[in-house]
């Protein structure tokens, strides 16, 4: 009987410092490095994506750096060249590889308005194509791409000169409108800068043409402050003082400076005839027939000094 106590009285006391031994065993730990959390990772924690999640490790956000920006970073804008209809069509088929995050119809159908999200913001859609744009190429993971319906011009005026063709007009102020809405709400989620609201003729200058001579750049600007615009002030103050002198150097320069990707060769080419072209169309639709003249380069120097940080010249 006493040597039955005897042992249970060992076993207590052998329990007793097992179990300090435990606790001064994590305590240990918890001192030695306090940023360990020992809590399981939570599914649910926030700002954390659901795979990052894992028992094996954990996951420090203390350390975001500052350098970094939207991915959507352009804002690309394109007539369809087709109707509607045809236009969802070949979205929809992989047949033609082709894609835009919005599509914006003529008008209302049924007395409603609808805009057709094609592509998430986050996915990449496949609209720009070889491209180029203040020193950014291929901007299709850089960018939102918007297609307007719109027919462009008739395919038997292909081949003729730019500024004969005969360019169909938008068709009805409800689409600019919504179109208008659409943007504001991409350029206010990320941040989109002026001068990153640009055409397909933009960074593909030569290849493509939208959305054209008659897109309404200036109203969307003066109307609903969207994209850039030259001050009229600054032009005249080119204009007058500062005349472009048929320096084809400086032409490719301040092209290049603006965002188009034109050579520095010195030489008026076909690349930069199609970088003038595109310009004009955009800011000058009078006349794009990629001839660059006093009132174009007027409207450059406007737009550098207004967007891109050039310096006026002191008189």
């Amino acid at each position: 009987m006493k040597s039955n106590r005897y042992l249970s009285f060992i076993f207590i006391i052998l329990s007793s410092l097992t179990l300090v031994a435990c606790n001064d065993d994590d305590k240990s730990d918890n001192t030695s490095n306090p940023s360990i959390n020992n809590t399981p990772p939570s599914s649910t924690a926030p700002n954390v994506p659901e795979y990052i999640i894992s028992e094996n490790y954990q996951l420090d956000q203390t350390y975001l750096s500052p350098n970094q920006d939207a991915r959507q970073m352009m804002l690309v804008l394109h007539y369809t060249a087709i109707p509607l209809e045809e236009t969802l069509r070949r979205f929809m088929s992989e047949e033609y590889a082709v894609s835009s995050h919005y599509l914006i119809p003529e008008q209302a159908q049924n007395s409603k308005f609808i805009v057709y999200n094609l592509v998430p913001d986050d996915k990449r859609a496949w609209h720009s194509g070889t491209s180029y744009w203040q020193g950014n190429r291929n901007l299709n993971p850089s960018s939102i791409g918007i297609e307007i319906v719109n027919l462009g011009f008739p395919e038997t005026d292909e081949l003729v000169p730019l500024m004969q063709r005969r360019w169909y007009p938008y068709a009805s102020k409800q689409q600019i409108e919504v179109l208008a809405e659409v943007i504001k709400k991409i350029v206010n989620k990320y941040q989109i800068t002026p001068s990153r609201i640009i055409g397909h003729s933009d960074i593909a200058p030569g290849r493509k043409f939208d959305p054209g001579p008659l897109f309404p750049w200036e109203q969307l600007y003066r109307e609903h402050g969207i994209g850039a615009w030259y001050d009229d002030e600054t032009v005249n103050f080119y204009r007058l003082y500062f005349p472009w002198k048929d320096d084809v150097q400086s032409l490719q320069s301040k092209l290049a400076a603006y965002g188009y990707d034109v050579p520095q060769n010195g030489i008026y080419d076909d690349d930069t005839k199609n970088a003038v072209s595109a310009f004009q169309m955009h800011f000058y639709p009078k006349k794009y027939d990629g001839i660059a003249d006093v009132e174009t380069i007027a409207r450059l120097d406007a737009l550098l000094e207004k967007y891109r940080g050039q310096q006026r010249p002191t008189l």
